[in-house]
């Protein structure tokens, strides 16, 4: 099969998405899902912090096991899963048995988008895996905008439960197109890791300094922008009053900017590194964090003004992501699936660790969110400026 970029970008991209419609196309629908198994709207939150923590811990899992079996097998084995535990979703009449079936449906999504990175990495490297990966993300970035919607007219159609049946049939659709449209990427000439060689692979990730400092650029932005999605239904639907339907809306604009801020980091390669461009993204996102902490302080924290701050703090993740995605697996090119599930692992812990310290506490305030936020900023920048290597003083902004 012809694996040119748009043609691997497209097919990753839409196995990508199926995290983001898992976690958004819900959310219109989180107080009725409360209402229907007698919890609260915060507790409810919880159940994206479950799915964060099962897919963290399905692509920690399940990575190496891609790199020995290669890319295929792993994922069409988390695509069945997690196809049959959005079905048992539908049944949940109680929160714990909606998060225990949010759990295994998220190892099975971990299984399946761990290999994503790692397939543009078996095919691509440097500079132009950074601009696959853009493309792969701007294009994945059309669900979180529209997941919520869809998520919104469904529960209009039927209910909620309508919401993880159109989740299965994704899924579906998805273990149809990838078996029949993507050829085995990974080189099976290539040696499988022994258990005991997955540690050590693993382990000179978490040993290596400027590869920390990526994944914990990664993993930081990664958590503010998980502080802001699970608060956002308290946010948007309690705390300003708006209806399911406006939700999705005002949701959908923070996936604009990032899909703009991916065209605008796809132009910037040209001149400037991924580390340049990481570095920029991440100063950015903490201007906009020290933006809603002091609107909130100040007590003039309006729909006006936190909806534009929260769009530059969520857009910079497509400033951040791919360049330090891409500069991370250059280090690690020959264990790709397993650097891309450590930091997935790391990545997604620090997203459903934010959404607790945000939905856990039940304050009816922002200051959950924004300070987490600030927090999430505050971690990525001292990473970043820590760990890796400064950029070259002649590659200059304009350069």
């Amino acid at each position: 099969m012809d694996l040119n970029p748009r043609r691997v970008a497209l097919l990753v991209a839409a196995n990508t998405a199926l995290a983001p419609f898992a976690i958004d196309a819900y959310l219109p629908a989180m107080g009725i899902i409360a209402e229907s198994i007698g919890a609260s709207i915060h507790r409810t939150e919880l159940s994206i912090s479950v799915f964060l923590f099962g897919f963290a811990l399905g692509q920690l899992c399940f990575g190496p096991l891609s790199d020995r079996v290669g890319r295929k097998p792993v994922l069409l084995g988390g695509l069945v899963v997690f196809m049959l535990a959005s079905l048992a979703i539908t049944l949940a009449d109680s929160l714990p048995t909606l998060l225990a079936w949010r759990f295994i449906q998220a190892l099975g999504g971990g299984a399946c988008v761990v290999n994503s990175a790692a397939i543009v990495r078996d095919c691509f490297s440097g500079r132009e895996a950074a601009k696959v990966m853009s493309t792969m993300a701007m294009i994945m970035m059309l669900a979180p905008l529209v997941a919520p919607a869809v998520g919104s007219l469904l529960l209009h159609v039927a209910g909620w439960w309508l919401i993880f049946v159109f989740l299965a049939v994704y899924a579906g659709f998805l273990l149809w197109l990838l078996g029949t449209r993507l050829p085995e990427t990974r080189d099976m000439s290539l040696p499988a890791a022994s258990p005991r060689q997955v540690i050590r692979n693993y382990a000179s990730v978490l040993k290596h300094r400027e590869g920390m400092g990526y994944i914990c650029a990664v993993a930081a932005s990664f958590a503010g922008l998980f502080a802001f999605v699970t608060a956002s239904p308290f946010l948007y639907l309690d705390y300003f009053g708006l209806s399911p339907s406006t939700y999705p809306l005002v949701f959908g604009v923070n996936v604009v900017v990032i899909a703009l801020s991916n065209r605008v980091n796809i132009y910037l390669l040209r001149k400037r590194t991924p580390q340049q461009n990481l570095r920029l993204g991440l100063l950015i996102q903490l201007i906009a964090a020290l933006g809603l902490v002091a609107a909130t302080a100040l007590d003039i924290a309006t729909l006006a003004i936190v909806v534009p701050l929260v769009m530059l703090f969520t857009g910079m993740i497509g400033l951040i992501t791919p360049n330090a995605i891409s500069s991370l697996l250059d280090h690690f090119g020959h264990i790709s699936a397993t650097a891309t599930a450590l930091l997935g692992g790391i990545q997604f812990t620090c997203g459903a660790f934010a959404g607790v310290m945000v939905g856990l506490f039940e304050v009816e305030h922002l200051w959950p969110m924004v300070l987490t936020m600030l927090g999430a900023a505050l971690l990525g920048n001292i990473g970043v400026r820590k760990l890796t290597k400064a950029p070259a003083a002649d590659e200059s902004f304009f350069k």
